[in-house]
């Protein structure tokens, strides 16, 4: 694969897998009120649970508005360095692992500054009773920028209670990955991890 092609395919996989998360977030969006959603296969373990992140990684918040702000225009920077750079690797490194790799969290940043910058403009509110419209005549919930990030793949692989003789924690309940992500994280972190382990396995710069 030359060049030319190595650009070609990174940017159809970024576009590719950017709709797959997109049509994703629009379906949970449109279709479940704020906490709503189904086991996966009837597994208790893998859901759709619908949830919206206000701010940074985890629901951390930033600052109200003003940060939400910041925020975004940084996510937005962010981004197009990104698509910069990645393309910018395709054109002069000949490992495809790393291009598919910075692919990944390339499309995976888009996809979460997409939620940021625009669907506080084209979704209606969601809400533990309502389901958002997409275009609806009542507008958007916010302004450019000051989007919610969807979230909705939840895999608590364990939800237990610890024993009641321990002490401090005892009848407490304990739940192993409790956080709630979406297909962009996802991709992001595929893309980190994938990276690290080629750099450990490669007995040269790997960008080079």
């Amino acid at each position: 694969m030359n060049n030319s092609q190595r650009v070609k395919w990174v940017v159809v996989l970024i576009l590719g897998i950017l709709i797959l998360d997109q049509v994703l977030k629009f379906y949970v969006k449109t279709n479940f009120e704020l906490g709503g959603g189904f086991s996966i296969l009837g597994l208790d373990w893998a859901q759709i649970k619908f949830t919206e992140n206000y701010g940074m990684a985890f629901g951390m918040e930033f600052g109200g508005t003003i940060g939400k702000i910041i925020l975004s225009i940084f996510r937005v920077l962010a981004g197009g360095v990104l698509m910069y750079y990645t393309i910018k690797t395709a054109r002069n490194v000949s490992k495809n692992s790393i291009v598919f790799s910075l692919g990944l969290i390339t499309a995976g940043a888009i996809g979460n500054v997409i939620d940021g910058l625009l669907y506080g403009i084209l979704f209606s509110e969601s809400t533990p009773s309502k389901t958002a419209q997409f275009l609806g005549p009542e507008g958007g919930y916010s302004s450019i920028f000051e989007g919610h990030v969807v979230d909705m793949l939840y895999f608590p692989i364990i939800d237990t209670t610890w024993p009641e003789w321990l002490p401090f924690i005892g009848g407490e309940g304990f739940a192993f990955n409790r956080y709630i992500f979406n297909l962009a994280d996802l991709y992001i972190t595929v893309g980190v991890i994938a990276i690290i382990i080629i750099g450990f396995r490669s007995k040269k710069n790997p960008f080079s």
